[in-house]
């Protein structure tokens, strides 16, 4: 079923509900079918809102988007985001709001002008050197009736050829034009993350190991980069500091060895915290193993020496194992033979490079 069969779409600048933590106090709600699809894809609408919002303040910092409000202010556009190349598509509820989000930034973008002067600051950082501008964009009121609905054509996590189209958006042609930007960044991002895991996943088809995600994410986006690892068909590790343990080495090194840091982590940890120890050698796995350890993550072993640790664990009930260590596609089938669990790829999040997608044009009109 298509995202537009269920109903996914979202209307900027439409008033409605948007549930508990979908929006800060006094900021313009997200539509009814913006809450609902962020929820079924597990999405925090707050979450959502912040990182769109950060980037939507990055957009309008020095003022309205003046070439399109002296080029196509009163019109309207309809257009959709085509892929370009084949790809697993992800982030097409984040794109719902923006749009959500926009009117908010397109107060007196144009029709007459205001004699209301907004709030300035100097921007010393600017390339034109000290140019004025609002001291947030997003102050005020909204713009009445200045809208664009987008409509979801697929799903997240659906394979894509080049010629799909995966989102439709219709309306005034300033907010199509002002979002485009900020919508392609995040959708074509996250996009490629879930790409580059889908060749990860489809390496590993029929080998019962699974890919999963690191905490190597871009500062702010982690838990849109993790969503995006499942889009894929990727695990996510840990999604923080506090939801499991990781013994790395220099925790062994602080410690003073494997075994002193498996039993100082259990004394502190609260009761059915998982606690996972990294290891880089057979050693090492025999020591943890010792200490009650029982997910163990081997990094950087040769394919032989991880296929020593993996027999040397599995005497053991329970245990669970993690192969790291600059894995890519072409050796990945190989390293689930050894008896792995997961396979944990940071560069899913850190190097994964974006789908090709972009916004075309299908019509034009006057508003």
């Amino acid at each position: 079923m298509t995202a537009e069969a269920m109903g996914m779409t979202g209307t900027a600048g439409q008033t409605a509900s948007a549930g508990k933590g979908a929006r800060p106090a006094g900021a313009a709600p997200l539509a009814p079918e913006t809450v609902r699809a962020l929820g079924a894809a597990g999405l925090d609408a707050a979450d959502v809102v912040r990182v769109v919002r950060a980037a939507l303040d990055e957009d309008f910092r020095y003022g309205p988007d003046v070439t399109s409000a002296a080029t196509v202010a009163g019109r309207t556009v309809t257009a959709e985001v085509v892929a370009r190349e084949m790809g697993v598509v992800a982030g097409l509820p984040v794109a719902l709001v923006v749009f959500d989000l926009l009117p908010e930034y397109l107060a007196g973008a144009d029709g007459p002008a205001s004699d209301a002067v907004p709030a300035t600051t100097w921007d010393t950082s600017s390339p034109y050197g000290g140019t004025k501008y609002p001291t947030s964009a997003a102050d005020g009121s909204r713009e009445a009736g200045r809208r664009a609905t987008v409509t979801m054509l697929v799903a997240d996590g659906t394979w894509v050829v080049p010629g799909d189209a995966v989102l439709r958006v219709s309306g005034d042609a300033v907010a199509v034009l002002g979002a485009e930007r900020t919508m392609l960044n995040l959708v074509t991002h996250l996009s490629g993350i879930a790409t580059a895991t889908r060749v990860f996943a489809d390496a590993l088809a029929g080998t019962g190991a699974v890919v999963r995600d690191t905490r190597k994410t871009l500062a702010g986006l982690r838990s849109l980069q993790k969503y995006a690892v499942r889009c894929g068909g990727g695990q996510n590790h840990r999604m923080a500091l506090g939801d499991a343990a990781l013994i790395k080495d220099n925790h062994v090194a602080a410690a003073g060895g494997v075994t002193a840091a498996v039993h100082a982590v259990r004394a502190a940890a609260r009761p059915g915290l998982v606690i996972e120890v990294e290891c880089d050698s057979v050693d090492q796995v025999r020591e943890a193993l010792a200490a009650g350890a029982r997910f163990i993550l081997l990094d950087n072993m040769p394919l032989p020496v991880m296929r020593e640790a993996v027999a040397l664990a599995r005497v053991h009930d329970g245990v669970r194992l993690e192969a790291s260590g600059r894995l890519e596609p072409a050796e990945a089938a190989a390293v689930a033979a050894t008896g792995v669990d997961y396979l944990s790829v940071g560069g899913l999040t850190h190097s994964a490079r974006v789908l090709d997608l972009g916004l075309d044009y299908s019509g034009t009109g006057r508003a």
